[in-house]
C-alpha cells in the first residue's frame, strides 16, 4: 500500500500543473495552419507565430525568484491558489481576442499568471519527501508535462475539428477555476499541517527533513543573492536554457516533423500522432526517475538523456524526406530527453544547497532557463520562414541538447547520503506496489 502522501500530495499538483501546460499545448496546435485558422485570423506569419508562443516565456521570468521565496517563507498552498485564479483569466482571455497584438499581450499576462507555480510546487514537494524519493516524487508530478500534451492533444485537435479556435481556447482556459477547490481541500503546506497522516510517519518526516536541512546549513546567513553566484548555478543556467530552447521550439514546430515523405496527417489522427512522443516521454520519465533514486545518480542521467535526444532529432531531419516512419520513430526518441531530464536535473539543487536559499535558487535557474521557452521557437520560426523548411533549426535544436548533455558533468554531485526509516519503507512500498 503507498503511503497517502503519495496518493494525496502528488495527484493534485500534477493535474494542478498538467492544467497549465494544456494551455501551451493548445496554442501551438491552434497555430498550425493546418487544423485551424488562428493563423490566418490574427494576420500572422512563421516568425510572428514564434514570437506569439514564446512571449509566454518572458512573462514566466517575472515571479520564479519571489515564488520560489514566497512558497519559502510564506505558503506554496495559499500562494498557487492566488495564481490559478490569474492564470484562469488570461487563459480564457486568449480566446477573446481578435489581434496578433492582443493575443500577444494576453500570452504574455499568462506568463507572469503562471511564473510563480513551478517554485513553489517544487518547495511544497520538497516540504514533504526526503531526498532519497525526491527525484521519484518531482518525476511524478512533472509528468503533467508530457501528458497535458499526450491527453489533450488528441481533444484538442478534435474540438478544433469541430469549433473553431475561440472555442477551444475558452473550454480549456477555464481549467483552473474547476481544480481551485479541490488545490485548497487536499493540498497542506508541510506534514505538521496536515491532519490525514498518521502522527508516527508525522514525525517520521519532520525528523527526516530537519536532520537533512541541518546538513546542508552552513552556519553562514549570507543575503540570499550571495546563493546565486555558486558555480552551480552558472552551469545550471545554460543546461536549462538549452534543454528548453529545444523543448518549446520542437513543441511548436512539430507538426512540421509530422509532414514528411509527402504524408499530411489531419484532424484527430494528427492529434494522435502529436502525442504519442510524449506519451514515451511520460513512460520514460518515470523509469529514469527510478534509476536515478535507487542508484543515488544524477547528472549521468540527465547527460544520458539529453544525449539521446539530440541525436534522435537531428536523425529525425536526415530522414525527413525519405521515409515518414522512420522520422517519426526519431521524433518520438527526441521529445522524451528534456522531460526524463527534469527528475533528476531538480534533485541536484534540492541535495546540495540550504533549504533557506533552495527556493529562490531554483526561482532563478527556472526564470532565466525559461527565456529558452521564447528564443527556441523565435529561432526555429524565424529560420523556416527564411529557409523554407525546419531542416536547419531542427539541427540547430539538436546540437543544443547535446551541449547541454555535456555541460551536465560540470554539475555538482548530492552528498552521500542514508536512507531513513522513512525513506527505506516508502522505497519498499513503492517497489511492492
Amino acid at each position: 500500500m503507498i503511503e497517502k502522501r503519495w496518493l494525496r500530495i502528488i495527484p493534485v499538483a500534477l493535474i494542478m500543473y498538467t492544467i497549465s501546460y494544456v494551455d501551451r499545448t493548445n496554442v501551438s496546435l491552434a497555430l498550425d495552419p493546418s487544423v485551424s485558422s488562428m493563423m490566418k485570423d490574427l494576420l500572422m506569419d512563421d516568425r510572428m507565430k514564434g514570437h506569439a508562443a514564446g512571449i509566454f516565456f518572458f512573462g514566466y521570468v517575472l515571479l520564479q525568484i519571489p515564488g520560489g521565496f514566497l512558497a519559502s517563507r510564506w505558503s506554496a498552498k495559499k500562494f498557487i491558489s492566488i495564481l490559478l485564479v490569474f492564470w484562469g483569466i488570461c487563459a480564457v482571455g486568449c480566446g477573446l481576442v481578435h489581434t496578433y497584438k492582443g493575443f500577444a499581450s494576453m500570452r504574455f499576462l499568462l506568463g507572469v499568471a503562471e511564473s510563480g507555480v513551478f517554485p513553489a510546487t517544487l518547495v511544497l514537494l520538497a516540504h514533504w519527501f526526503p531526498r532519497a524519493e525526491r527525484a521519484r516524487a518531482n518525476a511524478f508530478w512533472n509528468l503533467c508535462q508530457p501528458l497535458a500534451v499526450a491527453g489533450s492533444a488528441p481533444l484538442t485537435g478534435w474540438m478544433l475539428g469541430m469549433w473553431d479556435w475561440r472555442t477551444m481556447l475558452i473550454l480549456e482556459g477555464a481549467l483552473p477555476f474547476i481544480w481551485l477547490p479541490i488545490w485548497l481541500l487536499f493540498i497542506s503546506d508541510h506534514p505538521r499541517n496536515a491532519k490525514w497522516i498518521s502522527a508516527e510517519e508525522k514525525q517520521h518526516l519532520e525528523e527526516t527533513l530537519a536532520r537533512e536541512e541541518a546538513e546542508l546549513e552552513t552556519g553562514d546567513k549570507a543575503p540570499i543573492w550571495q546563493a546565486f553566484l555558486q558555480p552551480a548555478v552558472f552551469v545550471m543556467l545554460p543546461i536549462y536554457f538549452l534543454q528548453n530552447c529545444a523543448n518549446y521550439g520542437l513543441m511548436t514546430f512539430l507538426g512540421e516533423g509530422l509532414k514528411g515523405a509527402g504524408i499530411t496527417p489531419r484532424g484527430f489522427q494528427y492529434g494522435c500522432l502529436f502525442a504519442l512522443p510524449y506519451a514515451l516521454a511520460a513512460v520514460l520519465m518515470i523509469i529514469t526517475a527510478h534509476h536515478s533514486d535507487k542508484t543515488h545518480e544524477r547528472r549521468g542521467h540527465v547527460a544520458f538523456v539529453y544525449g539521446v535526444s539530440g541525436i534522435a532529432l537531428i536523425g529525425s531531419v536526415l530522414l525527413h524526406n525519405k521515409s515518414f516512419w522512420a522520422s517519426y520513430a526519431c521524433l518520438c526518441l527526441a521529445v522524451p530527453g528534456p522531460f526524463c531530464g527534469l527528475a533528476p536535473f531538480w534533485a541536484i539543487p534540492a541535495e546540495t544547497l540550504p533549504r533557506r536559499v533552495m527556493g529562490a535558487v531554483m526561482g532563478l535557474v527556472n526564470a532565466i532557463g525559461n527565456l529558452g521557452g521564447y528564443l527556441g521557437p523565435f529561432i526555429v520560426g524565424a529560420l523556416k520562414k527564411e529557409t523554407g523548411g525546419v531542416t536547419i533549426p531542427f539541427n540547430l535544436l539538436g546540437a543544443a541538447l547535446i551541449i547541454a548533455a555535456g555541460l551536465c558533468f560540470l554539475l555538482p554531485k548530492p552528498r552521500p547520503f542514508r536512507l531513513d526509516k522513512v525513506a527505506v519503507r516508502s522505497a519498499q512500498k513503492l517497489e511492492l506496489s
